[in-house]
């Protein structure tokens, strides 16, 4: 049962996903606390921060602009991790982890959108959409197999 934006599936990997940025930040040199070490903390927390603004909002249009949002985020935090591999401030295992894990945030961001736009155009589903299930609990989605 969703109570709060802190259900969400998507909202749970965002985070982890902003705790991992800001551990491989860590292992950055102090000269770049400003610079780019900031960049990836700042665009890593955007990311849970704008699915849970964007879940309280009363509008589905108003949620999925946040939701984008947080997309956008998430291009930024690839962008600036992909620099900072790219002149040696963090390793390569460092950054793919941190890279793979975006890569599936942004899909269920996208899955989530695309639920929510679905819902918006008034479709009649008798039935959660699929990519519901990956994202939520929800009632009649399909037990995974063990």
């Amino acid at each position: 049962m969703i109570r709060s934006y802190r259900d969400l599936k998507v909202w749970q990997a965002g985070m982890d996903l902003a705790e991992a940025a800001y551990r491989l930040a860590q292992a950055m040199p102090t000269s770049e606390v400003y610079g780019l070490t900031s960049q990836i903390r700042r665009s890593a927390a955007s990311v849970p921060a704008n699915i849970a603004e964007g879940y309280v909002r009363d509008i589905t249009r108003s949620y999925i602009h946040f939701l984008k949002t947080a997309r956008g985020s998430l291009r930024e935090l690839e962008t600036h991790v992909l620099l900072a591999q790219r002149i040696g401030l963090i390793d390569g295992a460092g950054a793919s982890a941190l890279l793979h894990d975006a890569e599936s945030v942004g899909k269920m961001l996208y899955a989530l959108m695309q639920s929510l736009e679905k819902k918006e155009a008034g479709s009649s589903l008798t039935e959660p959409p699929a990519s519901s299930c990956l994202l939520l609990p929800v009632a009649g989605c399909p037990l995974p197999n063990p």
